[in-house]
């Protein structure tokens, strides 16, 4: 006898998903998935569309990560058209507008979505446990969350037009440059960002301090970490070679061009998921899965080139002598240093001149493939288009920060099912837990369905008091 349980949708996360467990008679757990459940398409539809226009198309995926899908495209587009090198200005506007995304991200996710698990707890009443919560009991730390996200919307509007999907990163540059007016808008708080990103990183200090072996071994698991690094090896957010570390700090391979990452990258599908499973190639599917995102940038770095984010970036380190830091929860601590560095790098580019005058687009040799990878608030992001003689998209390929995510995700679930679940009767605080767990990576769903047709389809009939009338299922097995 055995029975199956739903979190049925996961909460405070973007798109939709679920995590199904199963529990034998005695409440064991004898299995516990992340299901993705939604299927969005990107790849096939933007096929015969012209090569220009996927800057702009490709950033309907997501209303909370647009800019990163906009610039993977565009640097993308950049190859495609022949641009290995922008103009100053144009790299340095695209830079600004992507620490806006990672900043306005980075505070959303924190504030609004991870904090009141992290401050209440995860057995908090389901009516406190939100950002309603939040802002009853820490007015002044929502406050700051909410006026932190919006200076990076800001800093996005002023470099690409628009809060959300905008326009400002074209096939070899960028459409404007800052105002003297803009600039002085956006140099105007600063200050206050810093002092702010700062203290956050220390509200999550202050939590992981006061129970730290919770927050150690909390859904708990070892893996290989993966982001792009510099070529001096600083912690590098929009362009860079990749690097992958396993967990005693060893280097699989390092400053490898992102666009050679086939030879690098292989996915493969199962059929309980809309979201595939990235791997290592010279390791295979069992083996060579990784974790991206703050966690792994921060552990990869061997520096971050802003002095308040080092000095946090060197305590981080402590945490495991060392070594990279594998805590699922630290996640969070390497989120807030990130923001903390994002600030400080607006505040740097905002006194450059570049960003207002310079030469805004450059042009090359068209080349009928375009690769382009950047890091995405939640990891590292691959875009890749090869175009036809008449400039029209006839493949796509898009692997996004949560795919790559994906085995390590399901990996901390079935951690936390076997922790605190298993041989207990279910509560939803006990349930909390595995979202707790998935929030941890900040995913996002919505970007990262596409393995078409590889779930069962199951149609169900029901009369209007309930009753089903029918059923129809089909596998794909």
């Amino acid at each position: 006898m055995t029975r199956r349980i739903s979190v049925d949708p996961i909460s405070r996360v973007e798109g939709h998903g679920k995590i199904t467990l199963q529990q034998d008679e005695n409440n064991e757990i004898t299995q516990a998935r992340l299901n993705i459940v939604e299927f969005r398409g990107f790849e096939k539809f933007i096929q015969g569309r012209p090569y220009w226009e996927v800057p702009v198309l490709v950033q309907r995926l997501c209303g909370i990560c647009p800019v990163s899908h906009h610039l993977a495209a565009a640097k993308a587009t950049d190859m495609l058209i022949g641009v290995k090198q922008l103009s100053p200005t144009a790299e340095k506007m695209r830079r600004l507008m992507h620490f806006g995304q990672i900043l306005q991200s980075h505070a959303l996710h924190f504030f609004h979505l991870s904090s009141p698990d992290l401050l209440f707890g995860y057995d908090d009443e389901v009516r406190h446990r939100n950002i309603v919560g939040l802002i009853k009991d820490f007015p002044e730390l929502a406050k700051q969350g909410v006026l932190l996200r919006k200076y990076g919307q800001e800093v996005i509007r002023l470099t690409s037009g628009k809060r959300i999907h905008g326009t400002g990163a074209i096939p070899g540059g960028i459409n404007k440059v800052l105002s003297t007016d803009e600039r002085d808008f956006l140099l105007k708080d600063i200050d206050q960002m810093i002092e702010w990103a700062l203290s956050a990183v220390g509200v999550f200090k202050t939590i992981y301090y006061e129970h730290p072996s919770y927050h150690q071994q909390f859904a708990m698991i070892t893996s290989k970490m993966m982001s792009l690094v510099t070529a001096d090896g600083a912690l590098e957010l929009y362009d860079g070679g990749l690097r992958v570390k396993t967990p005693d700090n060893n280097v699989i391979f390092d400053h490898q061009d992102p666009a050679n990452y086939l030879d690098l990258i292989n996915e493969h599908v199962e059929p309980w998921s809309y979201m595939k499973f990235p791997f290592l190639k010279s390791l295979g599917v069992e083996q060579g899965w990784y974790r991206v995102g703050p966690l792994a940038r921060v552990n990869n770095c061997d520096f971050i080139n802003t002095d308040l984010a080092e000095q946090e970036r060197k305590e981080f380190k402590l945490l495991n002598e060392g070594l990279p830091v594998q805590s699922t929860l630290a996640y969070h601590w390497a989120r807030l240093i990130e923001l903390l560095h994002c600030v400080e790098s607006i505040q740097q580019l905002l006194h450059d001149p570049d960003l207002t005058a310079g030469e805004l687009t450059l042009k090359g040799h068209m080349q009928n493939t375009g690769i382009g990878v950047i890091e995405a608030p939640r990891g590292t992001l691959i875009h890749h288009y090869e175009i036809n003689e008449e400039g029209l998209i006839t493949k796509a390929n898009l692997i996004v920060s949560t795919t790559h995510n994906n085995q390590a995700m399901n990996e901390s679930i079935r951690h936390v099912a076997s922790q605190y679940l298993s041989g207990n009767e279910i509560t939803e605080p006990l349930l909390n837990q595995l979202e707790v767990a998935v929030r941890a990576y900040d995913p996002c769903l919505s970007c990262a369905t596409h393995a078409l047709g590889k779930m069962p389809l199951e149609v169900t009939l029901i009369d209007k008091e309930g009753k089903l009338l029918d059923r129809k299922y089909k596998s794909t097995q």
